[in-house]
């Protein structure tokens, strides 16, 4: 039998997980109230483990915990969006950068040399959705590897924000030929140990990155996600 904490431990991940995946595919959408008795009952639990999982997806900005009301999930805007990859921007730029100063073998970016695979075979049968999934891969394994712990929480923080909007706008983009181009350039650059094409070629992915999201926005008129 487990300890009790163990399981609202596990409890609470689950609700993380679940209420995460709610709210990134917009089966709790932005601008809605949410009573933490209504999310507890959906998801079979008690809601303790519930407010614990609110508490945590707030810190990352998906949702707002008000008291004797519930929670809200809340909107991202475009104006929102842009102040988000401004920050991206710059961190994954620089973590980029101290990734080819480290002097990584080729064993150590495998997982790197993996995900870019991943995205060449996902953009060859049209399936975008496995992009997506190898693309976070990407970057989560990009930031991992420049090394710094506080960049690391801070794109985490705000990764689930950019992961909705581009949940939201997936299936009305160019097809991301130029994303996996880059994705290899800045790859080769790690591995070559060339720190300022690493950077640079980042951040130029990152910048068209941010305004083909942004175009979309104001095309198909998105106020918020």
């Amino acid at each position: 039998m487990k300890p009790k904490n163990e399981k609202v431990l596990s409890n609470t991940q689950r609700a993380v997980h679940d209420l995460r995946g709610m709210i990134l595919s917009g089966q709790l959408a932005a601008g809605t109230d949410h009573l933490e008795s209504e999310l507890a009952e959906h998801l079979g639990m008690s809601r303790t483990p519930v407010r614990e999982a609110a508490l945590m997806l707030e810190s990352k900005g998906l949702l707002e915990m008000r008291p004797r009301k519930g929670v809200r999930i809340l909107p991202v805007s475009p104006d929102d969006m842009c102040e988000i990859y401004d920050i991206l921007t710059e961190l994954e730029s620089l973590a980029a950068q101290k990734a080819a100063e480290a002097g990584y073998g080729d064993d150590k970016l495998v997982p790197l040399a993996q995900s870019i695979d991943r995205m060449d075979n996902a953009i060859e049968s049209e399936d975008l959705e496995s992009w997506a999934e190898a693309d976070d891969t990407f970057h989560r394994e990009l930031v991992r590897l420049g090394g710094n712990t506080r960049v690391e929480k801070i794109v985490e923080m705000m990764s689930d924000q950019v992961t909705r909007a581009r949940a939201a706008t997936l299936y009305v983009r160019p097809l991301p030929l130029k994303s996996n181009e880059d994705h290899r350039a800045v790859y080769q650059a790690i591995r070559n140990r060339d720190p300022e094409t690493a950077h640079a070629r980042h951040r130029r992915h990152r910048l068209h990155a941010k305004a083909v999201i942004l175009e979309i926005l104001e095309k198909y008129r998105f106020s918020k996600l």
